[in-house]
């Protein structure tokens, strides 16, 4: 099945959109990879740099290089606090600009189901990382384990066929299945293979907490968003507000947000 298209253009929308959620992940991510305790490590899929931040904070004076193809979100990355110490490269995932073995691990979060050509780009991943080295990798769960996005898009398919079709090419994605990511890493070569679930919570203070971050057309979620005629754009933001309500008043709502991990050992 063909990758998703992942409109990426706007670094601080992308931030505000998702960013704010993937840090709390990157963390719970980089707890169950079980890093090598020494040597580099490279963020395939940077994004706006949410695990090599993680990264830096948990080993500092470590070396730490993140890439993406979206020069919008690097430069967001660079300007980041902290971000000076961190080598912020772009590059494509299928085609890495590093020598064989140069880390002693990489990691990937919520990038390869957004890769056109993910088996070569976990293929990439373990040819840049050592012997013994650690690969790991993670996926929204975007069938059974998140929410913020089930609940837009089982409200606004109702609506558009058009985003009920959308949504089934995000949901069905091989990748974004429980065994997905276990089946690449077996695939490729990696021993010791592990696979799980994390979640984290999206903590939302309001319904136009939740909705505007959606206009920055970030993602194919943003980017149906802020495609949307203005009419069909209002009904479509008036079935999710009473869908985020679901019968109570406006406020806060902490949602679940599970994704599907993975790490294996380079032979």
């Amino acid at each position: 099945m063909p990758a998703p298209a992942y409109h990426a253009d706007d670094g601080a929308a992308y931030e505000r959109f998702l960013g704010r959620w993937s840090g709390r992940l990157a963390e719970a991510l980089i707890d169950f990879a079980g890093l090598p305790v020494d040597g580099p490590v490279l963020d395939v899929g940077c994004g706006t740099g949410s695990v090599a931040f993680a990264l830096s904070r948990r080993y500092p004076g470590r070396s730490v290089c993140a890439v993406d193809a979206a020069a919008s979100y690097l430069a967001f990355a660079r300007r980041r606090k902290g971000g000076a110490s961190i080598r912020f490269e772009r590059a494509d995932a299928a085609d890495l600009p590093f020598d064989a073995g140069m880390f002693a691990g990489s990691i990937a979060q919520l990038a390869l189901n957004f890769v056109p050509d993910a088996e070569r780009a976990a293929q990439e991943m373990r040819r840049v990382t050592r012997a013994g080295g650690v690969v790991a990798a993670a996926v929204w769960d975007f069938r059974g384990g998140l929410v913020f996005q089930r609940l837009f898009w089982d409200t606004v398919a109702a609506i558009d066929p058009q985003a009920a079709l959308m949504r089934d090419r995000l949901f069905a994605h091989p990748l974004a299945q429980q065994d997905g990511l276990v089946g690449l890493w077996q695939e490729i070569g990696l021993e010791d293979i592990d696979g799980r679930s994390l979640t984290i919570r999206m903590d939302y203070q309001s319904f136009d907490d939740y909705w505007e971050p959606l206009l920055g057309g970030q993602g194919p979620f943003g980017s149906y968003v802020a495609g949307l005629p203005q009419g069909r754009r209002e009904r479509i933001r008036a079935a999710v507000r009473a869908a985020y309500h679901s019968g109570g008043p406006d406020g806060p709502r902490s949602l679940a947000a599970t994704a599907w991990a993975v790490r294996g050992r380079v032979p």
